[in-house]
């Protein structure tokens, strides 16, 4: 899939913008705060029905209007084109249609354009809770898999009942918690069979990348935790009801799981240096595009790399610069403050491509 234009009114700093694009290579160069990112989360938008920075969607509405407006004109490789309109006024719900058709849900839009952004935001994955880690299986896991986020919502929503139940000061009816607990295993069990048999063949495609980058100096571990692991998943859910009802909430459940990352067998939270970290999470998300390029719609997924040159050797940003300026990768959103950086790739880029400097919301080519 590739993006050909895209229309940008009143999203965060971003007055209005109307960008033509590469196919291959697009670099944007500017100070921090000037809305480089802002531009990227815009394409995210489009993809996911939600920014990536700030989930509150009337927040992304520049400040002092009262609306804002994002359009994005993609073709396929076939090149049939294909049209992606989002709206958003103060108070109301946010419209998205493809083609000029609205959806009925915006789930039927997840996966058509499939996206994969690597951003200094990533630190959360090692820094921050499993929740972090859960989303990053499940963003990868949604765009190729409808019913996956159909288990997800259910899923979601038995767990909430039944963490209602657990508060009540009354003891909470039998039958109603049975169900609840029923709807959390069977939704559970799907869940937790998808997300084994994505990390399962993610695990050495994220290995490659990491040796890619690294020079081979280190070995980077991934390893899927998963209360699904210990049996069957009603009877884990049900096991420790008491105790469930002391702490208010569920302590047992797919809502739980996690991935350990390591390096040389040692947790990388522990472990790793801020170039290691940073190498790690790069290769985490490359394999997520190389994961999705091979699965779902099958069409090669926008890459966006916002500001990833930070605190890596000299050696390993030559060896991500010669990776996503290979044929592996379609059409690629970069940006930098380092003019240097992206003179590197564009060294190495074969055939058209587009810069842009930022400043203050504008972009000149």
């Amino acid at each position: 899939m590739i993006l050909k234009k895209i229309s940008v009114l009143n999203y965060k700093n971003i007055a209005q913008a109307d960008l033509a694009f590469s196919p291959k290579m697009n670099c944007f160069i500017g100070r921090n705060g000037e809305g480089k990112t802002n531009l990227l989360d815009a394409i995210c938008f489009l993809s996911f029905c939600k920014s990536v920075t700030n989930p509150v969607d009337s927040q992304n509405i520049r400040h002092g209007e009262d609306f804002f407006v994002l359009q994005g004109a993609y073709e396929h490789e076939t090149g049939e084109p294909e049209e992606v309109y989002c709206g958003l006024k103060r108070g109301q719900k946010k419209r998205f249609r493809r083609n000029k058709k609205d959806y009925k849900r915006l789930s039927e839009h997840i996966g058509l354009v499939p996206l994969v952004m690597v951003s200094p935001a990533d630190a959360a994955l090692v820094d921050g809770g499993s929740e972090e880690r859960r989303r990053f299986m499940d963003m990868v896991i949604v765009q190729y898999d409808r019913d996956y986020l159909e288990a997800l919502s259910r899923y979601n929503k038995a767990l909430q009942q039944r963490n209602a139940l657990l508060k009540q000061d009354e003891e909470p009816d039998e039958e109603l918690m049975a169900l609840w607990e029923e709807a959390m295993a069977r939704e559970g069990t799907t869940i937790y069979e998808k997300r084994r048999a994505y990390v399962e063949e993610f695990i050495p495609v994220f290995r490659d990348f990491y040796g890619h980058i690294s020079g081979g100096k280190e070995e980077a571990g991934l390893r899927y935790v998963s209360h699904g692991q210990r049996g069957d998943l009603l009877e884990v859910i049900r096991r420790d009801r008491p105790k469930d009802r002391i702490m208010g909430y569920s302590l047992h459940g797919i809502h739980k799981d996690d991935l350990e990352m390591t390096l040389g067998g040692y947790p990388l939270r522990r472990e790793g240096s801020q170039g290691q970290n940073k190498t790690y999470l790069i290769a985490l998300k490359l394999a997520q595009f190389d994961f999705l390029r091979r699965t779902g719609s099958r069409t090669a997924p926008l890459l966006l790399l916002d500001d990833i040159f930070d605190k890596l050797d000299a050696g390993r940003v030559e060896q991500i610069v010669r990776l996503v300026s290979g044929e592996r990768f379609g059409q690629i959103f970069v940006t930098d403050t380092n003019r240097d950086h992206l003179d590197r790739i564009l060294e190495k880029t074969e055939g058209e491509y587009k810069l842009f400097y930022v400043e203050q919301g504008e972009f000149r080519e």
